[in-house]
């Protein structure tokens, strides 16, 4: 009998959805089909492909405000916000149907010197089926990054999508059975952990794009060993940001905020560490604190809440569990939780909170925390905010604030990081390739280099025989 998945909404704590795993016959009949249907679908013109992708985007749109809805219930973000994630889906779809005929083009490298006068080239080749594993914290965001630009690719996809966020994945199903595409090209699938690792190790796939947790992408990788199949991985973050003494005080201030606490610090990219210049740290941390005790902690359905639950009642444990273990250690917690009322232990209500008193002997300043909350260390200068920007088993972003951008691009050398921000935090451009080290992951989406990892190149040494 296969697994039942029960989505339990964090808004009340009551099933809001419930799927049954796919069966071994219904999970082999969905790879087959992606089989079957990538060489026809890699046929066909790119402007076809691309045309596709654009109607699919347009049938998502027409969904917004059902989406919006499904998106507060899946996952607990406010309903104030929960429309505008597909702001982002629009801003990516495009950008990458803009770039994919240059992106896919072959690499001329012209004629061979000599005699022979042999036209060499290099074309980018599908990889085939792109299995994609997409996580619930920004579901659409995160799957579109891999989706579109897969299929634009010529690849066919089968999307596994989190049981927190099921709903997430139909609409997708729903979107691109309304843009016409081929059957078998974009198909969904309610699969478990183990039928997940079954599909990679079968080699049932040529591609996984996944999203999620470094234990996640050790699972993915071992599953594929042997396998010779790309992986792209995109997984833990502990992402700092700097506050230099020539800063735009409040500016920075609103940003970290923003950038800490949308989402209940549920962001791939959220700022978790702050390092603040001795010069401004007093005026950062009062205005930080002042800031964040006026978010709006609540049911996330009504549309004066600011900060809604987290995504799980296990994911605020943790959080709750890495501030205590702080504040035991000598921690100072700033905002007393009694002054958000819906703040309740054992559920996923949870506080917004800042410390200050942290060091990095503390799991709350090394290990992702994922939730609403932030720890401030004062710094003397440039190279001890280096130092503990670094001092991480993570590196997908860090935000640089200053007026001396000459400074923070010489910094930003020296950090081991996907992303520098430079009085920016919390962002994904499409028009640069999104990428990590260290324990965050390796490969890259977006930008013309997330359709290199989408695709592998074939060379050509084409000549005329001689007469």
């Amino acid at each position: 009998m296969s697994d039942v998945f029960e989505l339990v909404t964090p808004v009340d704590g009551s099933v809001y959805a419930e799927r049954r795993a796919a069966s071994a016959a219904e999970m082999a009949r969905v790879f087959r089909l992606a089989r079957d249907a990538q060489k026809a679908w890699a046929r066909t013109p790119l402007e076809t492909r691309l045309a596709h992708c654009l109607k699919a985007l347009d049938a998502l749109l027409a969904m917004r405000a059902r989406i919006a809805e499904e998106l507060t219930w899946q996952m607990g973000r406010p309903i104030r916000y929960t429309p505008f994630e597909l702001n982002g889906v629009e801003q990516r779809t495009r950008h990458m149907a803009a770039i994919a005929a240059d992106s896919l083009a072959p690499l001329d490298s012209g004629l061979e010197n000599g005699s022979s006068g042999a036209h060499r080239y290099i074309s980018r080749e599908p990889l085939g089926v792109v299995f994609v594993v997409a996580p619930w914290n920004y579901p659409y965001l995160t799957t579109v990054n891999s989706v579109m630009p897969a299929l634009m690719a010529g690849n066919t996809v089968v999307l596994k999508h989190s049981d927190q966020t099921l709903l997430v994945a139909e609409r997708f199903q729903d979107a691109f059975d309304a843009a016409g595409l081929p059957e078998g090209v974009f198909q969904h699938i309610v699969l478990s952990h183990d039928q997940t690792a079954e599909a990679i190790a079968g080699r049932l796939v040529d591609m996984v794009a996944f999203t999620g947790s470094v234990e996640g992408g050790t699972a993915m990788e071992r599953a594929a060993v042997g396998k010779f199949i790309p992986i792209n991985l995109e997984l833990g973050g502990k992402d700092p940001a700097y506050i230099r003494p020539d800063v735009k005080l409040d500016f920075a201030i609103d940003n970290v905020a923003d950038g800490a606490f949308f989402n209940s610090g549920q962001c791939c990219c959220g700022i978790e560490r702050v390092y603040v210049h001795e010069k401004v740290y007093d005026d950062f941390v009062a205005g930080l604190v002042e800031l964040t005790g006026k978010y709006v902690l609540g049911d996330p359905t009504d549309p004066a809440t600011t900060l809604g639950p987290m995504a799980r009642a296990r994911g605020a444990a943790t959080v709750r569990a890495q501030m205590a273990a702080a504040e035991r250690a000598g921690a100072r917690a700033h905002l007393d939780p009694r002054r958000f009322p819906a703040d309740r232990v054992g559920t996923p209500y949870l506080a917004p909170q800042v410390l200050t008193a942290v060091n990095h002997q503390m799991t709350f300043m090394t290990e992702e925390t994922f939730g609403p909350a932030v720890g401030i260390v004062k710094v003397r200068d440039d190279a001890e905010a280096i130092a503990l920007m670094n001092d991480s088993r993570y590196g997908l972003t860090c935000s640089l604030w200053t007026e001396d951008l000459d400074a923070a691009e010489a910094i930003g050398r020296e950090l081991a990081t996907g992303t520098v921000f430079v009085n920016r935090c919390d962002y994904l451009d499409p028009a640069l390739t999104w990428t990590g080290v260290k324990d965050t992951g390796r490969g890259a989406a977006l930008s013309p280099l997330g359709f290199h990892g989408l695709t592998r190149p074939k060379s050509w040494y084409v000549r005329q025989a001689p007469v």
